[in-house]
């Protein structure tokens, strides 16, 4: 990663939280992106035990719903918790597997549902059937 690159997504992040917080107390915006990167955590853990056939854009929109739900510190949280597992499956794929264009069409789709569950609406929307109760 270059230098430049590198700087750019300092900044990025820096005035994306500088944003979030000017509305509200420094301490309620981190107690609410804390526990919204749990939320996050606690859905993508629940998807591996689940290990259930096309669920993932379910986990990922209830991680961010959840998020979402603690106030703008949780939105904050899911929205550069998702940029930066996006950028890190780019590179994998790109610099690990020598694929640049593989799953486009799955991340515009998890996407999707990551936008879904931040703006608040439930991701039962994406829930599959037969999905067990505890998730």
């Amino acid at each position: 990663m270059h230098a430049s690159t590198m700087r750019l997504g300092v900044a990025m992040v820096f005035c994306s939280l500088v944003m979030g917080v000017s509305s509200e107390g420094w301490y309620s915006f981190f107690k609410e992106a804390v526990q919204g990167a749990g939320d996050l955590w606690r859905a993508y853990w629940d998807m591996r035990e689940a290990n259930y056939q096309n669920s993932d854009r379910y986990f990922y929109a209830r991680g961010n719903y959840e998020a979402a739900q603690r106030g703008s510190g949780g939105i904050w949280a899911a929205k550069i918790i998702s940029t930066a597992r996006k950028y890190f499956q780019g590179l994998l794929n790109q610099y690990y597997f020598g694929i640049s264009n593989h799953g486009s069409e799955s991340m515009e789709s998890t996407r999707k549902a990551e936008e879904w569950g931040r703006s608040g609406k439930h991701p039962n929307h994406f829930r599959p059937q037969g999905l067990p109760e505890k998730f």
